[in-house]
């Protein structure tokens, strides 16, 4: 029977796929036996994340230790730093795995030092995206992507969530140097049911954080225009926290207010609920929960053919659209005319189960984390 292992994960914002991701980890992580903790950020996420939070407590055996930890680099980053190596030191893992940015320096710059004090200690980095949407032309890229470089060489092992993620960072930054593998997201076996609309369901749904970085103002106006092409008034939902004000004002610009209904985050499953069909108009992604969530659920899509989207549909399902306003419109009016149509052209239920379940993943990871211990 394997050793049982000390997992700690560290990541900034406990919001979104990337917080998803790491109670997923956890949970099957201490289902099978092992010790986990979280080190992560006190000022982002509310009432949703604290109900995730209550919900895998009990799976926890090291703890949640949340502390301010900023988007930015900056000065509060030293008193983050050293409140997380103390706690490191006391927790004694045989795994720190960092995810983002901020959440894999702290596991590899510490981890590092760990092994200084002859700690033994796997140090695994996972990007989630994050500092690869940075442009290496710019002055921060460089910077932030010069740090990246620093940090391979405190590395045991890349764990990336998509192809594409992997590719992209061979291109932006280089390597890695340390071993590296694609591990896919994964699923619970209760997320494969179907979902079916509400009897009042809107026609389209947005869900998840509103920025533009996540297409949010393409959403918008592509309703507007699928409206006018289709000669309805097409409604939406709008589940997601983040940049509000600004979208309800242009949501009122253009005379959208009585069609779009903006609502606070909540679990995907109960936002499926509200909508017939899914959209997903990102300009950058890396391998979104939310797509596999909404296939899972037997939810019509339109998706940006962005990171790792393509490697779930197909690279050339006509589900898949550019990033911008006249396509989204475009694929928005021909699902619309015709549900049962654009319904066939999501990928088979049974395939997606295969390849992205939870218990696929959590065992690769583990996997992972004992040739990076064995390394």
């Amino acid at each position: 029977m394997a050793t049982s292992l000390r997992i700690v994960h560290c990541f900034r914002a406990p919001v979104g796929g990337v917080f998803r991701h790491v109670r997923d980890l956890a949970v099957a992580q201490a289902a099978a036996g092992h010790q986990v903790g979280f080190i992560c950020d006190s000022t982002t996420g509310g009432a949703l994340e604290d109900r995730y939070f209550d919900a895998i407590a009990g799976s926890l055996a090291l703890g949640v230790t949340r502390m301010p930890i900023g988007r930015a680099i900056g000065p509060g980053d030293i008193a983050a730093g050293w409140r997380t190596y103390r706690l490191v030191k006391q927790l004694r893992p045989d795994v720190l795995h960092g995810h983002g940015a901020k959440g894999g320096a702290l596991a590899r710059i510490f981890g590092s030092a760990l092994r200084v004090s002859r700690f033994r200690v796997a140090r695994l980095y996972s990007p989630h995206g994050g500092v690869l949407h940075f442009d290496p032309a710019t002055v921060k890229g460089k910077a932030l992507f010069a740090l990246e470089r620093l940090m391979d060489r405190m590395s045991d092992r890349f764990l990336f969530v998509s192809e594409f993620e992997r590719r992209t960072f061979a291109q932006k930054i280089g390597g890695p140097k340390a071993p590296s593998e694609v591990i896919y997201n994964g699923l619970g076996p209760a997320e494969f049911d179907p979902v079916p609309p509400a009897p009042d369901a809107a026609d389209f749904l947005y869900i998840g954080e509103m920025r533009a970085l996540k297409g949010t103002d393409i959403f918008i106006d592509a309703l507007d225009r699928a409206s006018t092409a289709t000669g309805r008034p097409l409604t939406a939902v709008m589940v997601g926290s983040g940049e509000v004000e600004t979208y309800a004002a242009r949501i009122e610009r253009l005379g959208l207010g009585e069609r779009i209904r903006m609502l606070p985050p909540m679990p995907a499953r109960e936002a499926f609920a509200l909508a017939r069909l899914v959209v997903v108009p990102s300009r950058a992604e890396a391998m979104p929960y939310i797509v596999l969530e909404a296939l899972a659920a037997g939810k019509p899509m339109i998706a940006a053919a962005v990171g790792g989207i393509p490697e779930i549909f197909g690279p050339t399902s006509p589900a898949l659209v550019a990033p911008d306003v006249e396509a989204v419109a475009a694929a928005m009016a021909r699902a619309i005319r015709d549900e049962a149509a654009h319904a066939a052209l999501m990928p088979a239920r049974d395939d997606l189960r295969g390849r992205f379940g939870v218990e696929t993943m959590a065992a690769r990871v583990e996997a992972a984390y004992r040739l990076a211990l064995a390394r």
